[in-house]
């Protein structure tokens, strides 16, 4: 008997350092240094935004110490956001993107064996000429929706907008290539092409020029339009109240090949939902928080709104 429990007492020791390695571990998560008021990491200011509060919270939950790694997304043609994910979580500068569109194009097996990495902090020059070999992304449960709501200028305020088709008549803008440019081109046949007006991204300031009242009307990221808020407490252009119907989910995403860490990470979202803290992250960080809809990951977007 006293043998059975000296082997006990020592295979407990032999684990306790184990343990204790693993809890002091720092959780890796990814955010993007540029999406207010989701996540923002700026020279001389603190870091901030609801995905922000949200890691931390995550961590704490798991007993392990939070690492952000800032990482800068581009926004052209040559870039996609789905491998710049996928060789962050593959190189192991994180264990999670946070933030992630949950849809079907997003998580499937990539394509192609490498990619290279986005900007990051902390990268050399040796960092940003190679490729990485890529994994197989997973999703978690989501944990935001997010979807495309219309903006409207100075000079069209009070136009109540129940659908797309109450755009007829504004001035539409709207920046080439994105989700709402082809909402707004496809829509009823091309109904409200003449209308519409395209900037260009990163270069145009598309809610700027609605707020000078260029334009009456964009379609944009809820968040968006909840950044620019912030930044501009005294702007002229309001929000619509409508929601587009189609919309994703935002959660994390990691490998596949670490499913406990996806598992761990649910028990932590679904405790924290239920208490009403991820609620209460988006109300301090100035989102408009909306809770995940079904379906939790959305499928093919481009023929859902080609359909309507």
């Amino acid at each position: 008997m006293k043998g059975r429990l000296a082997a006990i007492g020592l295979a407990m020791m032999l684990a306790a350092p184990a343990t204790a390695a693993w809890a002091a571990d720092p959780l890796g998560i990814c955010l993007d240094e540029d999406r207010p008021p989701l996540s923002a990491h700026h020279k001389g200011k603190p870091d901030a935004g609801f995905d922000v509060l949200l890691a931390q919270a995550i961590a704490d939950r798991m007993g392990r110490p939070l690492k952000i790694q800032w990482f800068e997304s581009k926004l052209d043609e040559d870039s996609s956001p789905q491998l710049e994910a996928n060789a962050l979580l593959s190189d192991g500068r994180c264990a999670l993107i946070g933030g992630y569109a949950l849809t079907t194009d997003s998580l499937v097996k990539p394509g192609v064996p490498t990619a290279r990495l986005p900007d990051f902090a902390g990268a050399t020059r040796d960092d940003r000429r190679r490729r990485v070999a890529l994994g197989v992304l997973a999703p978690t449960r989501p944990y935001v929706y997010s979807p495309m709501t219309v903006v409207l200028g100075p000079k069209a305020r009070e136009r109540k907008i129940a659908d797309i088709g109450d755009l007829a008549g504004l001035r539409l803008a709207i920046e080439s290539g994105s989700l709402g440019d082809a909402i707004l081109m496809t829509f009823d046949k091309g109904r409200l092409i003449d209308n519409i007006t395209h900037l260009v991204p990163a270069r145009d300031d598309l809610l700027g020029a609605l707020n000078r009242g260029d334009y009456d009307a964009t379609l944009i990221d809820l968040a968006r339009y909840d950044a620019y808020h912030a930044a501009h407490p005294d702007m002229a252009i309001t929000a619509s109240g409508y929601y587009y119907p189609i919309g994703a989910n935002r959660g994390y995403v990691g490998l596949g090949s670490d499913p406990a860490l996806i598992e761990a990470v649910n028990k932590a979202l679904s405790d924290l939902a239920a208490e009403g803290k991820i609620a209460e992250f988006g109300r301090q960080a100035g989102l408009t928080y909306l809770p995940p809809r079904e379906p939790a990951v959305l499928g093919d977007v481009w023929t859902k709104i080609l359909q309507r």
